[in-house]
Formats: structure tokens, sequence, C-alpha cells
């Protein structure tokens, strides 16, 4: 999210630069997106991928899909095939860029005071792009989706909050919750430490966002539990966030191991579930992806670990955009 100087994470970003030198893929990919330059003011100065397959006629749904640091559109893309379940499902997707003259790291800047409320910058652009994507496809304005890892997963919870009447849910992986950080160094202590706030104070910073106060966005939270570069405390208080938000309980009424990592989940009145949370067990900072053989927590792609189970897949799932729940799911052992 911001530059750590922690050995793990430097460690992450000598692997990453690895894979830049060593695969061509993310830049063969590029190709299959199609960039947009004129879709508003973009006062967040952000660049514009979109990804509209065959199946996703009038009236599909769209996902916002946010990368992390060091990462681009493409290379996010391309490690999590976003697109290519996007092709399969029939949505369309969105990849907005951050561009490396606005942070070196290419992360999104949701610890920037500038870039965390609505109708201003990164969170304005990207709402540019939406409603641009939006009219010129003649997609379904209500059924947008917005996801994101670690800086991108902060920006999605920032988006959700920002424009719950855009969003009719999210999914955060590896992020922060909504105003954890004022600034880049409290950005890194609370990311190394963890930012830990009560409840009504975390739901508060929603609610005040905007003057929404209607049905609040269906929120998926991912973390894994060997995060050293965000804390996996934090994963925990995106869902103290959101969970109180939604005004539940804080005990989950659903408790599952998928794939052998636990998932919670918590249910509103009508029995709708509108907070869940995977715990990826062993895995480090990034995205668990499903390669379909027996490897387990080994980097795929950069900040994307195969640990038996894909966060794209489960998160479409969670948003009703497939029938077809994925996955092993067995109740745990008392």
């Amino acid at each position: 999210m911001v530059r750590s100087a922690r050995a793990g994470a430097a460690a992450l970003v000598e692997r990453l630069g690895a894979f830049r030198r060593g695969d061509s893929g993310a830049a063969s990919w590029q190709a299959k997106l199609e960039e947009i330059t004129e879709f508003g003011s973009n006062p967040g100065d952000l660049r514009m991928f979109g990804f509209v397959p065959r199946k996703a006629g009038a009236g599909a749904p769209l996902v916002v899909a946010l990368h992390g640091c060091g990462q681009t559109a493409a290379s996010y893309d391309h490690g999590i095939g976003w697109s290519k379940l996007a092709d399969k499902l029939g949505f369309a997707l969105l990849l907005p860029e951050q561009k490396r003259a606005n942070n070196f790291n290419r992360c999104f800047g949701w610890f920037c005071p500038a870039d965390m409320e609505r109708d201003a910058g990164e969170p304005l652009s990207i709402r540019q792009m939406i409603a641009f994507m939006v009219a010129r496809h003649r997609l379904d304005p209500s059924r947008v989706f917005v996801t994101g890892l670690s800086a991108g997963g902060a920006m999605a919870c920032t988006l959700l909050a920002t424009y719950p009447d855009v969003f009719a849910g999210g999914a955060i992986v590896a992020g922060m919750p909504y105003k954890a950080a004022y600034g880049r160094i409290d950005a890194l202590s609370a990311m190394v430490h963890g930012r830990v706030r009560p409840a009504l104070i975390w739901s508060g910073l929603v609610r005040n966002a905007s003057s929404h106060r209607g049905n609040w966005p269906r929120v998926s939270v991912w973390h894994g539990t060997d995060d050293r570069t965000v804390s996996p405390v934090n994963g925990a208080e995106i869902v103290k966030q959101w969970v109180g938000v939604h005004r539940l309980s804080r005990t989950p009424i659903s408790v599952d191991r998928v794939n052998g990592h636990r998932r919670r989940a918590w249910l509103n009145r009508s029995g709708v579930e509108v907070v869940e949370e995977y715990v990826v067990d062993g895995m480090a900072h990034g995205t668990p992806v499903r390669t379909g053989g027996r490897a387990r927590s080994v980097m795929t792609a950069p900040y994307v670990f195969d640990m038996g189970i894909s966060c794209a897949e489960h998160a479409a799932w969670f948003w009703g955009l497939t029938k077809r729940r994925p996955g092993r799911w067995t109740k745990p052992k008392r």
C-alpha cells in the first residue's frame, strides 16, 4: 500500500521484480483490454481500461477491479483472471489504473485526504468511469460491484463507503477499513500494526461519508493469516466496520470451512448474507486463486497465491453473478 521497509515486504517486492523481468504475459494480456481516455473530468488522473465480452449484452452486470501496489490493470487481471471469469459469466469489467506520476509504486490513494471523499479525487474518477461504462454498453446500474487487492482493496472499501448508492456489493482483499489512516506515515503504521477502533466509530465513518440511507452494499472480506505487509487485524476491523454499518450482531450466523479455509457470514433480517469473511490459512499478502493442482501457498503471479480457493469465483457467487456455489463446504469440527 505504501512502501514498507520491512524485510518481508521488501522480499515480496523483489519477487515482483523477478516476475516483471521474466514474464511478458501481462504485457500481451493488456491487448485484450480497451483503454478509454475520455470519460470525464478525471480529477484523480487515473487510467481507464475496460473489457466487455460478447456474452455481456444490454443489462449485464459490471465488476470494477482495482489492482494493488506495484501492479498494473493488465498484470492484476492476468494474475487473477477477472476477464476470463467475465467471459465465462457474461459481465463487463472495468479496470482503473494508477499512474506512476501520481504514486511511484502505483498505489491508489486510499490514505490521502483528497482521495477519500465522495465526488472528489480518485473516487470521483472511478465513478465517472462507471457511468461511462454503464451508458456506453447499456449495463445494469443496479448490479455494479467493486473489488480490489491491498491498496486497491482499501480503495474498494472507500468506494463502497462514499458511493453506497452505486454499488450492490464489494470484495476487499488484504485491504484496510475506510478512513483507517490519513497520510503515508499513518498508513504504514496502520498497515503493519493494525488500526483498531470500536464498531460504532468505524460504521459512523461510513455512514457519514454520504447522505445514503437505503440498503447498504454486501461486502466480502478476504485476508491471509501470514500477511506481513497488511496485518490480518485490519481484515477483522473491516468486518467490524461493515457489520456495524448493516446494524448486525457481532456474532456470525454461519461458520463454515471452504476448501480448508474458514468462512463466517452475517445475515440481515431477511435472511440474506450481507457480510462474509474468509480467513485464508497460510497466505501471505495477496489474492488467493485455485489453479486446479495440489499446490498450496505458491506464488503464481505478483501478489497472487495458489491457496486452493478462488477469491474471484467466490465473490462472483456471493454477489449473485452465478448460481453455482464453488468450492467444498464443510462445517468445522467442534
